[in-house]
């Protein structure tokens, strides 16, 4: 099943997972896109917004009637953050619907497969996170929805892994119809004059390849290959792969809080800004 399996890098996931022998369940909330994707790939289509649960049960059920089973779940969907939006002034409304686009679908897909894996002994989640979540682009529904899924990833990977389903997230860059245009090229030099991107991540982000080069590590991931991989959040960005590595608090300093009083002010600025 591969959400968002319409257009982009979700299309070009559909068409490999379904040239590598896999029976593949197409959703896009375009009916028309769904429809010519599926049929491009001799999938089968189920249009409409999973962060809906009943359609995320139906998109589930689609699949289990079409095919017997679900082994994999891909969640591609996304949407842009308005252009120059930013927490100066995003509406509490656009912020829900980025949550709900991005952090809302990958919640319901997921509560609606993972039962049915679990059942039938595993299988193969991977998510859609973004280099948004550390804030370099911008935005705020955005990144908080990305790193959400980030989050949400990897409670699933520890919660299912007894259970032989693992959970992944691919960080892609590729050229989609979010990522080209005048108006994303204003975006990213505007990054880039702020600041907030360098002019290698600036570059890279006008210069992206096709979804074609992302696919490929979804693939993988779902693959018996990668039975032993999970919990991990990958870069795929052209021929470029990398990995996030999983966060561990470093030492600032300690003290016994049975025979010691609290921090104060001054010894925090210390020990935090060696001041």
């Amino acid at each position: 099943m591969v959400v968002g399996g319409s257009r982009g890098i979700g299309l070009a996931v559909a068409g490999l997972l379904a040239a590598q022998g896999a029976g593949v369940v197409v959703n896009g909330r375009d009916a028309d896109a769904a429809e010519a994707a599926a049929k491009r790939i001799s999938g089968v289509a189920h249009a409409g917004s999973p962060a809906d649960p009943a359609v995320a049960d139906a998109l589930v059920d689609t699949c289990v009637t079409e095919f017997g089973r679900i082994d994999i779940l891909v969640n591609c969907a996304g949407t842009a953050e308005p252009h120059g939006s930013s927490i100066l002034d995003i509406t509490s409304a656009q912020f829900r619907e980025l949550l709900d686009a991005h952090l809302g679908t990958v919640f319901e897909t997921c509560r609606a497969a993972a039962p049915k894996m679990v059942a039938h002994g595993g299988g193969a989640i991977v998510n859609t996170g973004s280099f948004a979540y550390l804030g370099d682009y911008g935005g705020t529904g955005y990144p908080a929805g990305k790193g959400g899924v980030n989050a949400l990833t990897m409670a699933i990977a520890a919660e299912l892994r007894e259970h032989k389903v693992r959970a992944n997230v691919v960080c892609p860059g590729a050229k989609t119809r979010l990522s080209t245009g005048p108006e994303y090229e204003r975006h990213i030099a505007e990054l880039n004059r702020r600041g907030l991107l360098d002019d290698v991540s600036a570059q890279g982000a006008l210069d992206a390849a096709a979804p074609e080069y992302a696919a490929a590590t979804y693939a993988y991931l779902v693959s018996d290959a990668a039975r032993d991989v999970t919990g991990r959040i990958f870069i795929a960005a052209g021929g470029f792969v990398g990995e996030f590595a999983r966060p561990t608090p470093g030492f600032l300093g300690f003290r016994d809080h049975h025979t010691s009083p609290p921090w104060t002010a001054d010894e925090l600025h210390q020990m935090i800004s060696g001041g």
